[in-house]
């Protein structure tokens, strides 16, 4: 198949350049016979002879030089045709150079230089024309062609570049059954007016009556840059007509080099475009660098969050990758992800073991001699750790513990904690867990290795997450459950979260505690009701959305700490650092031992009391979740959240 596409593009080729030879032979032809039919005195000299055949040689090579034989004709567009006259004028003004130079020697090879500029002149407006002919004539005959089909009527949001080339995509690609049938835009200067054959309508009070009145089954956003919030309210306006609302992601270039045609990727509206935040941009080239060459251990690396950072580490080729999980099928799976994507280029070990395991860890740790770890091993479901409040500490905090110790052990540069938000004044077992992690991270300033910690919310789409839930329950008819309708949450894309713990992981020196801006809180209640409506559902309506009441330690809302008079800057605006003195090593091993007793008193017993209660001496700010949500009517989060939706606490 390659083969023969091979064979095909060389092929296609050399009839353009064929083609542009006889173009170039007619023309220079044509252009001697009017000038002897016109000026008796003209004569064809060999100095003449020679000029065309250096105008064509140079004239030929500055469009290869160019690319433009990697063009197809029938996706021609102003780029392509702006790159024929600056090659035919590059290619002209060189021939020009060498006619010039060998006249210094030879004066008379000078004579009829002008005729040689003016067939060259003629020759590119003759390449261009034949050109357009063609665009012209392919595009008119297939428009006639496709009227027989079947197409999708659509309207088109956005009469710009973006939307443009949407429509053009449309009407012309052989792959499309959409037919688009006007524009909507905002610009004055275009409303009334025609792009690409279709008529621009306006975004007023009667559009939501007039698209009704059309026979136009889809709507297609295609706005540059578009915003949460606005994507928010185009879902939600244009939904209004019962037609079926999507998001068109345009490609980053009109036509891809080698000539092949840029497709942009339609798309149906996911939660993620509606979160009441600016998508988050991120840039780490600095990132990559730092971990170009080095050996990058990964705990916990099968889960959501680990398996994203071990794709992220994969592009940034690393010396050696080790994902370590003791779920081996999700380790077998992201092993089997990295394997496809990278083949041999990438060196990927994979370990089956627990951080609890302390002489499996060391073991691990003694073989690879890892310069970075990730460790984003941990239970983390609130109602279960509620529960099970022993594994809590035995996996999340004597794991790190452990996992701490090897790094230190066996020379660890960088030691990168994953943490939670609801380790900020912690109101359940798992959060609790998670503060006595990052205490033991803050606590080794004195290391070699530096340790550091990064804290984030809630990520979107990752397994045990409210989003899969929410999915399952639409899927099911409902009703879609939610704990309590004022509660808060703050939400981040799996690549977003991942990418900003590596970036901090590069600025990482001694017992930090990164914050991640996780921009502004999200209603969950918000946040059920719009997926419904992404399920072309109306909620109460078609699926109900019931209360089931707060699960044990849940609070109300969520702490991150973005406070800037807390915090101080890094060089990356969604990275903060948490001014926080950290207890020394002696105290928090002391909270070690004492966990660590506890967990060996509760040996033979199925509740976790006496673990629990170990827990709450150790984390003095683990709280009852009653006493906070008393005061969720007060907090900033949740003022916020209801600002940003016009809802009251």
């Amino acid at each position: 198949m390659f083969l023969k596409s091979f064979r095909f593009e060389k092929t296609r080729k050399l009839i353009l350049v064929m083609f542009d030879l006889v173009c170039f032979a007619l023309v220079s032809g044509f252009y001697f016979l009017t000038a002897i039919f016109i000026d008796r005195q003209f004569t064809y000299s060999k100095e003449l002879l020679i000029h065309t055949v250096l105008l064509l040689v140079f004239v030929v090579l500055a469009r290869v030089m160019l690319e433009i034989y990697a063009h197809v004709w029938r996706y021609f567009n102003l780029s392509a045709y702006t790159r024929i006259i600056l090659s035919d004028a590059l290619g002209g003004l060189a021939a020009l150079v060498v006619i010039v130079a060998v006249s210094a020697f030879h004066p008379t090879f000078y004579k009829g230089i002008w005729h040689t500029v003016t067939i060259a002149a003629l020759d590119a407006l003759v390449v261009l024309m034949s050109r357009f002919v063609y665009h012209y004539i392919y595009r008119h005959i297939k428009r006639s062609l496709d009227t027989e089909k079947h197409k999708i009527p659509v309207a088109i949001v956005g009469a710009g570049q973006v939307g443009v080339f949407l429509a053009e995509e449309l009407m012309y690609s052989k792959r499309s059954n959409y037919k688009p049938i006007f524009f909507i835009d905002h610009d004055p200067a275009k409303v009334g007016g025609r792009i690409a054959g279709l008529r621009v309508y306006p975004e007023d009070d009667r559009l939501i009556e007039f698209i009704q009145t059309q026979e136009v089954s889809e709507i297609f956003i295609a706005l540059p840059r578009l915003s949460s919030e606005e994507a928010t309210r185009l879902y939600e306006y244009y939904s209004q007509t019962k037609c079926k609302v999507k998001l068109y992601e345009s490609p980053l270039l009109a036509v891809k080099e080698r000539g092949q045609k840029a497709h942009g990727k339609l798309r149906e509206f996911q939660i993620e475009d509606l979160l009441f935040r600016k998508s988050l941009q991120i840039n780490h080239a600095e990132s990559i660098r730092y971990y170009a060459g080095k050996v990058v251990l990964v705990t916990g690396g099968g889960g959501s969050i680990g398996s994203e950072i071990c794709r992220q580490i994969a592009k940034c080729h690393p010396e050696r990758l080790i994902v370590v999980d003791i779920y081996e099928n999700n380790a077998y799976e992201i092993q089997q992800e990295l394997l496809r994507a990278y083949g041999g280029a990438l060196d990927l070990v994979v370990e089956i073991a627990s951080v609890r395991d302390r002489e499996r860890m060391n073991a691990i740790f003694k073989a690879y001699r890892p310069n970075i770890v990730f460790h984003a091993a941990a239970h983390k479901h609130v109602p279960l750790m509620e529960h099970s409040g022993c594994e809590a500490v035995k996996n999340n905090v004597l794991g790190t513990y452990n996992t701490a110790d090897a790094a230190e052990k066996y020379g660890v540069e960088r030691f990168i904690l994953i943490s939670t938000d609801k380790a900020v004044n912690p109101t359940n077992v798992m959060g609790a867990s998670k503060r006595m992690c990052e205490m033991i991270v803050q606590s080794r300033v004195d290391s070699k290795t530096a340790f550091a910690a990064v804290r984030f919310g809630n990520v979107l789409g990752s397994n045990g997450s409210v989003i899969p839930l929410f999915k399952r329950q639409i899927e099911n008819g409902g009703p879609v459950t939610i704990t309590d309708k004022r509660i808060v949450r703050y939400f981040m894309t799996i690549p977003e979260a991942s990418q900003l713990v590596i970036e901090a992981g590069a600025m990482a020196q001694k017992g930090e505690l990164f914050v991640l801006d996780m921009g502004k809180p999200v209603r969950i209640y918000e946040l059920a009701k719009n997926m419904i409506r992404l399920s072309g559902l109306e909620p109460d309506v078609d699926i109900q959305i019931k209360e089931v009441g707060l699960r044990p330690g849940e609070k109300l809302y969520e702490e991150l700490l973005i406070k800037t008079e807390l915090l101080t800057k890094t060089e990356n605006d969604m990275i903060f650092i948490e001014k926080d003195t950290p207890m020394t090593r002696e105290e928090v091993d002391a909270k070690i031992k004492l966990l660590t007793d506890a967990v060996q008193a509760s040996r033979g017993d199925l509740n976790s009391d006496k673990v629990i209660a170990a827990l709450r001496r150790a984390v003095p700010t683990f709280y009852d979740p009653n006493v906070v949500n008393r005061a969720a009517e007060e907090s900033e989060e949740m003022k916020d959240a209801c600002r940003e939706t016009g809802a009251t606490v």
